[in-house]
């Protein structure tokens, strides 16, 4: 079983890079994050088509969005954390049941924060906060869970191309990597570091200043995976051609196999 988590950055723009992807890698499960589209625009044909005939989906215009694409089915879909309270289609779970059994995913577009001290860090420490009391009920119901998405969260320094030099910015914060060990003390793992990987691997770089071609990147899209499921994940690797195709999304797919 494949599963895979890619901040498409405006499903609108990207459909076809979405498809041509699949096509090549006809992975079992998709998650996306910033569809920045409502659900009724959803492109649910287009995705039938290319096999994945079940889809949970919490969209936003113009801003955020998250699905879940799957060839198979979907069940007890939950959209936002559940007892914080909040505006933005951040978080979707659904229940997919796979050779092995039954596996609780969990995508969420994590809050960017803007930059400490503001209003918008807050907003994402008080989120963080609420993700990790969500998880632990979670993870009691689920022994079985997968957490990913766009994490906005560099969570070592080896994730970030210039970790001195942004040292205690955003995305490097002690605040969001303790956040980011707390999800790990949940009993969650970085199914990333399972795996011998190649110095400077990223998953997102800016598109100003030739960030993609320097490799000025940062790894802040994450599979973080639950004991259960340790022993059973055979790879995890970061697929950069995307980010060389024309007008591509700034964040690369990141797949994991069971």
């Amino acid at each position: 079983m494949k599963i895979t988590t890619w901040n498409i950055n405006s499903l609108a723009a990207r459909l076809q890079h979405m498809l041509d992807w699949v096509a090549a890698n006809p992975v079992d499960v998709l998650c996306l994050q910033e569809l920045k589209l409502t659900e009724d625009k959803f492109p649910l044909l287009e995705l039938h088509a290319a096999g994945y005939t079940h889809c949970a989906v919490f969209g936003q215009k113009t801003y955020n969005g998250v699905a879940i694409l799957s060839r198979t089915p979907v069940r007890d879909v939950a959209k936002n954390i559940a007892g914080f309270a909040d505006e933005h289609s951040r978080v979707i779970a659904a229940t997919i049941d796979g050779p092995q059994g039954e596996l609780r995913v969990v995508n969420g577009y994590f809050v960017n924060g803007q930059a400490p001290g503001t209003e918008k860090f807050a907003y994402k420490m008080n989120w963080l906060g609420g993700l990790n009391a969500y998880l632990c009920d979670e993870l009691r119901r689920h022994e079985r869970l997968v957490l990913l998405g766009d994490f906005n969260i560099a969570p070592e320094d080896r994730d970030s191309y210039d970790p001195d030099g942004l040292r205690d910015t955003i995305h490097h914060t002690k605040e969001e990597r303790e956040h980011f060990r707390k999800l790990l003390e949940l009993g969650l793992c970085d199914g990333f570091r399972l795996f011998e990987q190649p110095e400077k691997s990223f998953s997102w770089w800016d598109y100003r200043m030739l960030g993609y071609q320097k490799n000025r990147g940062l790894r802040i899209d994450h599979i973080l995976v639950s004991e259960a499921l340790r022993a059973h994940v055979k790879s995890c690797a970061i697929d950069r051609a995307p980010r060389k195709w024309k007008q591509p999304s700034d964040h690369a797919p990141v797949t994991i196999e069971f």
